[in-house]
């Protein structure tokens, strides 16, 4: 059985991902620090596969706890998500974003190079790609200026991911995620992030429950069909089992670079007033918004093509926006009980 850590696997994506892993035979051991996350999401995952998955707490930006949990472990793979995410904040908190996300990224990548480790599954984004030029996005797609802090150290990232594969022979898959939401079937695990949410879906079920008074639109005049930005949601689940894909793809060595990227979306762009009105209709339940101003390091509209991801990677998303929104209101009801 192989053994595979996954760090920020308490949180969201990490957590989905770990149930799939399990699902599949996988071996699994965590790390979290548990900063936008609670100790509760591990018991939730035993709930589900029937099995808790080893954790240690551990705050990645300290080089010595690193340096002795791989003493003290052995694995044969990473799936690396630990990191800050929120755009709006990385602009104000840039420092923050660049100790956390790189330095925890370089005492990683030193471990598997100093320990002979293969196998690097590193959560990117689409922000790589800034302000595309081109919809859909695809791989070929130039990396531009980003427009954000945390768009800019994930940029950097795979830049030292490719450049550790090439001097020390590791093999990484970077994967561009558009905008994961949603909840697991079991209503176990979700989005739940601490404090005020940065991101839509948890701001408008919030909202939808009564803990915020409203959501707020940023800005209705970009050039799209109705004014609001346009993004690619995709389920997380859809979104976990892509990494399962890259995993397995690495563990065969059936990869055909050292270090390869795909985007993972679902191919279809929604603006946010789409979104209100198809989460409207999926909680069966109105939703008071209001348009203001736009936030910095926001763009227009980023949407994938997953061409590539479907062939190389043998995986396509099976659940809809629908289903999606569907699933992420019974996750915030299971929460107000």
């Amino acid at each position: 059985m192989k053994k595979i850590l996954v760090t920020g696997g308490l949180g969201f994506i990490g957590s989905h991902t770990v149930v799939e892993l399990q699902e599949k035979g996988f071996e699994v051991v965590i790390i979290d620090d548990l900063s936008n996350t609670t100790l509760s999401v591990l018991d939730n995952i035993a709930d589900i596969t029937g099995t808790k998955p080893e954790f240690h707490q551990i705050d990645l930006r300290i080089k010595s706890d690193v340096n002795n949990f791989f003493k003290n472990n052995k694995v044969d793979g990473i799936i690396h998500f630990a990191a800050f995410k929120a755009v709006g904040e990385s602009v104000q908190n840039p420092l923050d974003y660049y100790e956390n996300n790189i330095g925890s990224l370089v005492y990683i990548l030193q471990e598997m190079r100093d320990r002979n480790i293969d196998n690097f599954i590193f959560s990117s984004s689409c922000t790589v790609y800034g302000q595309a030029d081109e919809l859909p996005i695809t791989e070929n797609a130039p990396v531009k200026k980003a427009e954000s802090t945390y768009g800019n150290t994930k940029q950097i990232g795979e830049e030292i991911i490719q450049e550790t594969c090439k001097a020390h022979g590791i093999n990484a898959i970077a994967l561009r995620y558009f905008n994961p939401i949603g909840a697991h079937e079991s209503i176990k695990i979700g989005e739940l992030p601490i404090g005020v949410p940065q991101n839509l879906i948890p701001y408008v079920t919030q909202t939808a429950a009564g803990i915020r008074k409203e959501l707020s639109v940023f800005g209705d005049d970009y050039n799209t069909t109705d004014g609001t930005a346009v993004r690619d949601y995709i389920h997380v689940v859809d979104l976990a089992k892509a990494h399962i894909a890259a995993l397995q793809r690495l563990l065969e060595k059936i990869n055909k670079e050292k270090f390869e990227y795909f985007n993972v979306g679902t191919g279809t762009g929604s603006s946010v007033l789409e979104v209100i009105k198809a989460f409207e209709k999926a909680a069966k339940k109105s939703l008071n918004y209001k348009i203001v101003g736009r936030r910095e390091g926001d763009i227009t509209a980023a949407y994938a093509d997953t061409t590539i991801a479907n062939k190389e990677l043998n995986w396509q998303t099976e659940k809809s926006l629908e289903e999606a929104l569907a699933s992420a209101w019974k996750w915030q009801q299971q929460q107000n009980k």
